[in-house]
């Protein structure tokens, strides 16, 4: 059997033309007659992908549309664990191949909707993005085929098709087309305006020297919240609205070295982050710490006459019971 894998390998590498590479890979080209997926070699090739995930991502191009692409699908499939799976997706996600949201269906049920772009950038910019279709699209165009005198009648008949919504060209592609198109998120959509660094009334002399010793001993209560010079400065007018707003020191350093994530990027930009969000109300005055008028509320009393209810700060006989003469007598 090795023999036989021999010769037919030797054939096949006398059938290449030009001379062969000295070392590398060697290409034996074979055409495929069915089942076989196009993949860019900004995929195949990607320079920032992991193998794992340009694998995953290959896998996922060549399933049908409504192939189960989840973390749990794809680790009964290959070998590779859980962890590895959904960091492969992360990348994919990350570089624009892939699109995971969750959306709402007619009967309430929350479900993750899975895209596959495979080229990211052309639907970026062309905004959608369609089901994949089998290559069944150059049968549809037969220029070469209608070699004999049919010829002439070969040429409208391909313009004809573009206009008209006829199945009968496509018989294949009609389950994959009943798919409505996905909308890609745009990554240029505009954001949010962020909140400015907030600034107390009147910045003293006090309040800033404060401040940056504030700032500047951040790293004595998290190693990672190094902060250069021109950062302090920045960030001056933030601890000095809350020192105004009369927060501690002791409070200041806790709302900004607690539960750090891990590894703080950008210090700087988190330690304003925390200055303009968690930023408290100023402390209430003394009008809004007056004590509440309390409306005086007569109790409600029986009349010992007639047994009606009336208010009364004490017990006796109600209004038309004091009123009638015979109430006296009686």
């Amino acid at each position: 059997m090795a023999t036989q894998h021999d010769n037919a390998l030797t054939r096949a590498l006398a059938g290449l033309s030009g001379p062969l590479p000295p070392s590398g890979v060697i290409h034996v080209a074979v055409p495929h007659p069915g089942r076989f997926t196009i993949v860019g070699n900004h995929l195949a090739q990607h320079t920032e992908l992991s193998l794992t995930a340009i694998g995953i991502g290959v896998h996922i191009q060549s399933l049908p549309t409504g192939s189960e692409v989840g973390i749990k699908a794809l680790a009964s499939r290959f070998t590779e664990g859980e962890t590895r799976i959904a960091a492969a997706l992360r990348e994919l996600e990350a570089h624009g191949y892939l699109s995971r949201t969750r959306v709402r269906l007619a009967n309430g049920r929350l479900v993750t909707r899975t895209v596959f772009c495979n080229q990211p950038g052309a639907a970026l910019r062309g905004g959608m993005v369609a089901a994949p279709v089998p290559l069944v699209a150059p049968a549809a165009v037969p220029a070469p085929a209608p070699e004999p005198l049919v010829a002439p009648a070969a040429v409208p008949v391909v313009a004809a098709p573009a206009p008209s919504p006829s199945p009968s060209p496509e018989p294949t592609p009609v389950p994959e087309e009943s798919h409505p198109p996905v909308r890609v998120p745009s990554r240029t959509a505009p954001k949010a305006a962020r909140r400015p660094l907030p600034r107390p009334r009147e910045l003293t002399p006090e309040l800033r020297q404060t401040a940056s010793a504030i700032l500047a001993g951040l790293r004595s209560h998290a190693k990672e919240l190094v902060l250069s010079e021109d950062d302090v400065e920045a960030l001056v007018p933030g601890v000095a609205a809350w020192l105004e707003r009369d927060a501690h020191p002791d409070t200041i350093r806790h709302a900004l070295t607690t539960e750090l994530p891990q590894p703080p990027k950008h210090p700087a930009k988190i330690v304003k982050h925390r200055l303009t969000v968690l930023l408290p109300p100023p402390l209430p005055g003394a009008q809004e710490l007056a004590p509440v008028r309390r409306t005086l509320v007569i109790p409600l009393q029986n009349c010992d006459g007639c047994d009606r209810a009336f208010r009364a700060t004490a017990p006796g006989h109600c209004r038309g019971c004091r009123n009638e003469p015979t109430a006296t007598a009686a």
